[in-house]
């Protein structure tokens, strides 16, 4: 059995390795978009029927007008590099929900979701684009069915390591069941999700370039943030799903030159809209 299911998992990587387009990293992802989209669109609807939708018309406007800009640009180049029918899957809408919480986030698909609470941080026009551009690389490198795929990857090791040590006593068993879990929060899962949010900074800056907007602000929006939050609020760097603010804005700075060369190279056309 611990054969077989190494042999499955094995499969289900090679054969459901991809790349990112942009960035290049290689990718596993083994669940389609028409097995999560269905269920992400629903979990979204029903998200925005138990919460408040912001009354503010010209915050509104802005947040859907800046997610339609760079959401056009990433459609625009999607349908320009071969990918029509990913680009045919995708939603795109924006909300923003009357909430203090300092946040914002994309579901797969294309459904983006901004609170009050983080537009003092966005500050400007440039600065909400720098969060829509994050958030909307999200949906478009897929970190959302890579994270699913890694999960089962993840519970059939957990399975491996419990046949491999059932004829184990409670103790041992306990062992390598706690150093198992250990190892894929804080060896795999912690940093695959900060891997995923330093791409979907990148990705983000070259959106937002690719939209007409100003990508500096990408990195004044990370230094809004830090002064915003005090060091003893967030956990060391290791233990959390996020890079620290520091390091986002040091990987930011060092960026900007490239977005801007990918930028100029994947802009199909300019996106017309007022800025």
């Amino acid at each position: 059995m611990k054969k077989v299911i190494s042999i499955v998992m094995l499969a289900l990587f090679i054969v459901s390795c991809s790349t990112v387009p942009i960035t290049g990293r290689k990718r596993v992802n083994f669940v389609s978009d028409a097995q999560i989209l269905p269920a992400s669109f629903a979990q979204y609807e029903s998200f925005l029927a138990e919460n408040k939708i912001s009354a503010d018309v010209g915050m509104t406007n802005e947040v859907q007008s800046v997610g339609m800009r760079i959401s056009k640009a990433v459609d625009q180049f999607m349908r320009a590099n071969g990918m029509e029918a990913e680009a045919n899957s995708y939603r795109w809408e924006f909300n923003l929900i009357d909430d203090p919480t300092v946040n914002a986030w994309c579901m797969p698909g294309g459904k983006v979701v901004f609170y009050t609470g983080i537009l003092p941080i966005c500050d400007n026009t440039n600065g909400v684009a720098a969060v829509m551009g994050h958030e909307v690389a999200h949906a478009f490198a897929k970190h959302g069915q890579e994270r699913m795929s890694t999960g089962t990857l993840l519970q059939l090791g957990g399975a491996g390591v419990a046949l491999g040590t059932a004829n184990k006593d409670p103790k041992t068993q306990q062992i390598w069941n706690t150093a198992f879990g250990l190892g894929a929060q804080f060896g795999i899962m912690l940093p695959f999700s900060r891997n995923h949010e330093t791409e979907a900074d990148k990705l983000g800056m070259v959106f937002m370039i690719m939209a007409g907007y100003q990508p500096e602000e990408a990195v004044n929006v990370w230094i809004r943030m830090s002064q915003r939050a005090s060091s003893d609020q967030a956990p060391p760097e290791f233990m959390s799903t996020h890079p620290s603010n520091q390091t986002r804005i040091k990987n930011l700075k060092a960026f900007l030159p490239e977005a801007v060369k990918l930028a100029k190279k994947y802009s199909a056309q300019p996106v017309s809209s007022n800025q």
